[in-house]
């Protein structure tokens, strides 16, 4: 079965800093395929190449079937790439419906000429608040992202993800900065997606990982240095040494 991700021999180097060596993984359809490793392994970085926001060294990138190392970044989220961020990008003056609305126009190919218009437009306004409701924020649709929580605002980035259609979601690490509550919440969110969207999960919350993860990879100075599912990993003495028994996960 072909995979939906093929990541082949990835690599970049800053100067005399090898920040993806060789690395090779995959994700299929419909699977949460999580990314693990001490902060400074790459993880970030793999996932700007994957985007287009950094172009890599050597190593080529295939979604589903074709070949987007090339592509600009507007180009692969066309083809079906969406992603979140550590730090939230939202808009804060704005409601959680006009940014999920902006989103939707985007998908459509429009411009952002009247961007307090978009969220008033039906053909925006629908698919923007089903969205929502897939996160469990539509209560908070007319609430500005000023107005907003942490953990709701993380939900809304990934409402704003999904308007995209995206058949693979770039996630790095949607626990940050969420206290206990929130991230279960956001597991739960994260949970209901799985089969219906490809996740390639970057994230520290060891316990989020193991709650959603099919696979596991392992990044260690730019290096996977294991992958298989939870169960493997947890067991893996070089994993264990490398990173879960530093007790910074």
């Amino acid at each position: 079965m072909t995979a939906l991700l093929e990541v082949k021999g990835l690599r970049k180097r800053f100067g005399g800093l090898v920040a993806t060596d060789n690395v090779t993984l995959d994700v299929q359809a419909g699977e949460v395929h999580a990314l693990i490793g001490p902060n400074g392994a790459g993880k970030s970085t793999l996932i700007n190449q994957l985007m287009g926001l950094l172009r890599q060294d050597a190593g080529e990138i295939v979604l589903a079937g074709d070949r987007i190392d090339q592509l600009p970044e507007p180009e692969r989220v066309r083809r079906g790439l969406g992603r979140t961020f550590q730090i939230t990008q939202l808009l804060p003056e704005f409601t959680a419906l006009e940014n999920v609305a902006l989103a939707v126009q985007a998908r459509e190919g429009h411009s952002f000429r009247f961007l307090r218009a978009a969220a008033h437009e039906e053909r925006l306004n629908a698919p923007a608040l089903q969205r929502l409701k897939e996160v469990g924020l539509a209560a908070k649709a007319q609430v500005k992202v000023a107005s907003l929580s942490q953990g709701e605002r993380k939900q809304l980035e990934l409402a704003i993800a999904l308007a995209g259609e995206p058949r693979l979601l770039l996630l790095d690490e949607p626990m940050a900065g969420l206290g206990p509550a929130e991230s279960g919440e956001m597991v739960e969110t994260l949970r209901k997606l799985k089969g219906s969207v490809g996740i390639l999960l970057v994230e520290h919350d060891m316990d989020a990982v193991f709650a959603l993860a099919d696979r596991i990879s392992v990044l260690v100075y730019g290096k996977i240095i294991a992958s298989g599912d939870p169960a493997a990993i947890r067991d893996d003495e070089a994993v264990r040494t490398a990173y879960l028994g530093e007790g910074d996960a």
